[in-house]
């Protein structure tokens, strides 16, 4: 679904991105994980158009990512989440999740109904303004948003980030069961004992470099990669 093949990408004259490579495949979970600021972001941007890349090469579905508008890249179908959620404050919770609908590849699993059926709390507050919510709803909102383009691959950048330790497990929850529906999703969090029950891959990411890959159980017993690449 998609590849990652030696990813480089600079701001201006900093490279901040080296050669970094992953795939994601069909039904697969994988994380981008690691300490603050070392290029976990950046790679989405790049793989969503918002950043230029310098050097690689990212497909989806065999298609170069490189050279294509954000819009575009959306509707090949990938939905993101982004990092401080970037909901339409001004909107309601409906007009925010009508405005990103969309019918992909002949089909609408994803519909005002289901979202509202996945996620209760927005059914009962549908009526309510983005910026009339808690940081958890707006989480969800924002989940929401993306599933309404119908993704084959939903990307999070900080899944949970802020978010109070019950509203956490709300949210690895659904995405449990997007996961057990066959859901491709790759995500950015800081939570690695969440995301060992969750995921299928990880990788780690260092001073924009791939440092170490492999699956929750190769993760959960590498007490180095832990201690060294991922201890705040």
């Amino acid at each position: 679904m998609l590849r990652v093949e030696k990813l480089s990408a600079s701001y201006g004259p900093a490279q901040v991105l080296f050669d970094i490579s992953f795939d994601v495949n069909d039904g697969e979970v994988v994380t981008l994980i690691g300490r603050n600021g070392m290029g976990k972001t950046t790679t989405i941007f790049a793989l969503m158009g918002l950043v230029k890349p310098t050097g690689g090469a990212a497909s989806f579905d065999g298609m170069s990512l490189f050279g294509l508008p954000p819009y575009a890249i959306a509707q090949a179908g990938i939905g993101l989440v982004p990092e401080g959620r970037q909901i339409f404050p001004t909107l309601s919770v409906e007009e925010n999740l009508i405005a990103t609908s969309a019918s992909r590849f002949g089909k609408a699993q994803w519909t005002l109904p289901r979202v509202y059926d996945f996620f209760p709390s927005l059914a009962a507050r549908k009526s309510n303004m983005g910026n009339e919510l808690s940081g958890g709803e707006q989480q969800m909102l924002a989940i929401g948003r993306a599933l309404m383009t119908n993704p084959k691959l939903l990307i999070l950048d900080e899944a949970t980030e802020g978010l109070a330790p019950k509203i956490r497990t709300e949210i690895w929850n659904c995405l449990l069961k997007l996961k057990q529906e066959g859901q491709a999703i790759l995500i950015v969090d800081k939570h690695i004992n969440a995301l060992l029950k969750i995921a299928d891959n990880h990788v780690v990411i260092e001073k924009g470099r791939v440092v170490w890959t492999g699956n929750s159980q190769a993760l959960s017993a590498d007490a180095t990669v832990k201690q060294r690449y991922l201890q705040v």
